[in-house]
């Protein structure tokens, strides 16, 4: 019999190859999107795969995926917590509600959706939960504040989440992404920069120059194919680092004190 996952944001990018990986490989998918487009019938036309509206922020249409899910296909074996908002920018220049968005989207849009599926797979005894961070939850790069800030929650979040959910068979895992070539700078990432404050504006330009000089990354399949390794491989891992970038960036950080990591930082972006 077929398994079972719900990926959230699957409008494009990660989700969306995510989606068509599993769908490859015989599961049925549940492929969540914010608002359906033309785009989107690449998913309605594949067998075994449900199209259905869900915005992590509001909970009916949380509580409206799952029931068509599960009406649909039976159950729901695999959560995966794709969706995602990136602000990025000076604090000072952040408006509240960007401020506030970050954290819906990426931690209270992901417990929402965590704690609606979980009473199924509870039901069942089974039932994997993949969150996924990226290499900015475990470092931090300049101008990330409430993007890490929401990254790093999502790892203390699902460390904790997993010995609970481990009394009901139910395994927590985290992906985490390094730099990936999707849309997501276009689509979900929001830059935040007024030039009124001219104080910061030798900072932001080495800043945004430093991002410019390493925007290539990765290719969302590694991901998918991560994602994949994580639902399937039967183990208690908790983490999987997804691409060369995350896994030398992290292992570095590792053996690094505070200060050390603060300079080499400091030094890639031309900030010494």
């Amino acid at each position: 019999m077929s398994k079972t996952i719900l990926i959230t944001g699957c409008s494009s990018g990660i989700g969306r190859m995510t989606a068509k990986y599993f769908q490859g490989k015989g599961w049925n998918v549940v492929a969540t999107v914010r608002k359906f487009s033309d785009s989107d019938k690449e998913l309605t036309d594949l067998d075994n795969v449900l199209v259905t509206e869900l915005d992590v922020t509001k909970e009916d249409t949380i509580k409206s995926s799952v029931a068509q899910a599960v009406e649909k296909f039976g159950t729901i074996d695999v959560l995966l917590n794709n969706a995602g908002y990136g602000s990025y920018g000076i604090l000072e220049a952040t408006p509240e509600h960007k401020i506030r968005m970050q954290f819906e989207v990426n931690v209270i849009g992901l417990l929402l959706v965590t704690k609606n599926v979980i009473p199924i797979m509870r039901k069942q005894g089974s039932g994997t939960i993949i969150n996924i961070s990226s290499m900015g939850g475990k470092v931090s790069f300049p101008m990330g504040t409430l993007y890490h800030g929401s990254k790093f929650a999502v790892e203390g979040m699902s460390e904790a989440l997993s010995f609970e959910l481990a009394e009901i068979g139910v395994k927590v895992k985290m992906v985490e992404p390094g730099v990936i070539n999707t849309n997501f700078a276009t689509t979900s990432f929001d830059m935040n920069i007024d030039p009124s404050m001219t104080e910061y504006a030798e900072f932001t330009g080495k800043v945004l120059k430093a991002f410019e000089a390493g925007a290539n990354g990765s290719e969302p399949i590694l991901v998918a194919e991560t994602i994949y390794k994580a639902a399937t491989d039967g183990t208690d891992q908790l983490r999987y680092i997804a691409g060369p970038d995350a896994e030398q960036i992290i292992a570095a950080r590792k053996q690094m004190n505070d200060p050390e990591y603060m300079s080499l930082i400091r030094s890639q972006y031309g900030l010494n």
